[in-house]
């Protein structure tokens, strides 16, 4: 069966009844989880998840963006797009990371950061832009995989890693499709059009050189087999902490700064 196609994958994301979420991966990939809570500014932000698990024998500390499975679940978690609280809480949770020497392991799965008043007024652009300067400089092992859709800054703040990693029909995009089609069309409904000219699949990016690894999905998408996706998902990053773990911690803030400088890069 051929691949999906851009616009295929991204109505597959948009299934919110059928696209697997972290929810549905923790337990099958990481022991003993304990969630923390709380960004010691403000408050706390159910978009984003984070706490410290074990990794087979190995302790890491898990930030993740959280995808409703209903409207319960939806409005808590305001619909995947997380507050700036959200972002400042990640960050605390990676700055102990680094001083217990844990690697850090990010999911992303959300359509942007919120961008409503409230957000703002708290300082979204602030939050997600210290998030993009500290993550560069952490002095431990940095993974981000990218579950469904990565979108925006709000994905970006997560995304500042040693080695991204894209489920197979994962889409990854420095503005949504939505956004790209309402500004450049003024017309949101021409988003899956949007979609095919960003370039912002696992293959594309892997191309760029923007994405590291791709991790395969069953035939048809990740919901026709979680265990065997949450196996694909554990094996890589099993793989990705044993071989930056046994770097030099004082080197991954170069490497990582290399990394980045790479994107975007082109010759005439």
């Amino acid at each position: 069966m051929p691949a999906l196609t851009v616009t295929e994958r991204l109505e597959l994301l948009r299934n919110i009844v059928r696209r697997p979420s972290i929810k549905d991966y923790m337990p099958l990939i990481f022991k003993d989880f304990i969630e923390f809570h709380g960004d010691r500014y403000f408050g706390d932000d159910p978009a984003i998840m984070g706490g410290i698990a074990l990794l087979g024998d190995t302790p890491v500390t898990i930030i993740a963006q959280v995808k409703g499975r209903d409207i319960e679940e939806l409005k808590k978690t305001n619909f995947s797009m997380p507050h700036p609280e959200g972002y400042r809480k990640a960050l605390r949770l990676a700055r102990q990371a680094e001083k217990f020497r844990r690697p850090v392991i990010c999911f992303v799965d959300t359509p942007g950061a919120f961008c409503g008043v409230d957000a703002e007024e708290r300082g979204q652009g602030e939050a997600i832009a210290r998030n993009l300067m500290e993550f560069m400089t952490l002095k431990t092992a940095v993974i981000t995989i990218v579950l469904g859709e990565g979108g925006s800054g709000g994905a970006l703040a997560l995304g500042v890693c040693d080695e991204l990693a894209m489920l197979e029909n994962a889409l990854y995009s420095v503005i949504s499709p939505r956004g790209f089609a309402s500004i450049l069309w003024k017309d949101g409904s021409r988003e899956k059009e949007a979609a095919v000219l960003l370039k912002i699949s696992a293959e594309d990016l892997l191309g760029f050189g923007i994405c590291d690894k791709i991790i395969a999905e069953p035939e048809g998408g990740a919901h026709h087999d979680i265990p065997r996706t949450a196996a694909n998902i554990s094996a890589y990053i099993h793989e990705a902490v044993r071989r930056l773990s046994a770097l030099e911690s004082r080197s991954l803030p170069d490497r990582r700064y290399a990394k980045f400088r790479k994107i975007g890069s082109f010759t005439e």
